[in-house]
């Protein structure tokens, strides 16, 4: 006589109920990028103020909502928001750099035109996903791919007035991204949509 066992096999779904890394990512982006815009147009002096928001908010808060979204599977969220915190930490060490004696300053207007317009290849890349997810994004980075590559045109022929420009459209950009930040978070304690993000 054989007797035989049968084994039930029983799955657990996990569910993620970790919050959403956008909203500390795009508030990283747009708190940092105002600042430095604001500098950019000349309405505020460039300084410690700037580094410490490009290293703590724009560095820190974006890599680690970059880190959030690897843990969710999100590849593009991780991408994005890790190489833009990397973006900041890099933007303050060339400013920092220098100045403590480390390394010498960058080597001409040609190296700062091509680290500006390296970035401006990247963000384009971002925008053109971002067409598929929303349009608030969608604004948020075209914009801010313009910033760079203005910036990398005043960079590469001294003028001030490329500069100036990218600081303006680099205010509605962070701007833009602070609200496309907060519009989820508004939505969610509301429970209905109160500020669209398309």
């Amino acid at each position: 006589m054989t007797e035989t066992t049968s084994t039930k096999c029983s799955f657990v779904e996990i569910k993620d109920i970790t919050a959403g890394a956008g909203a500390l990512g795009l508030l990283g982006y747009g708190m940092a990028g105002v600042l430095a815009s604001l500098a950019n147009t000349g309405m505020i002096e460039s300084g410690s103020m700037i580094i410490s928001m490009a290293i703590f908010m724009g560095g820190f808060a974006m890599f680690t909502a970059g880190l959030m979204e690897w843990k969710k599977g999100n590849t593009y969220g991780m991408a994005a928001y890790s190489c833009f915190g990397l973006f900041w930490f890099s933007y303050a060490a060339l400013l920092l750099l220098p100045a403590l004696g480390i390394v010498k300053g960058t080597g001409g207007a040609g190296a700062m035109a091509a680290y500006l317009a390296l970035w401006g290849l990247f963000t384009l890349i971002t925008f053109i996903c971002a067409l598929k997810l929303s349009n608030a994004l969608a604004f948020v980075l075209g914009t801010l791919t313009l910033v760079f590559f203005l910036e990398a045109a005043g960079a590469a022929t001294g003028t001030g007035m490329f500069t100036v420009l990218a600081g303006y459209i680099g205010i509605l950009s962070g701007l833009a991204a602070i609200y496309t930040a907060v519009a989820p978070v508004i939505n969610d304690i509301y429970g209905k949509t109160v500020a669209p993000i398309g």
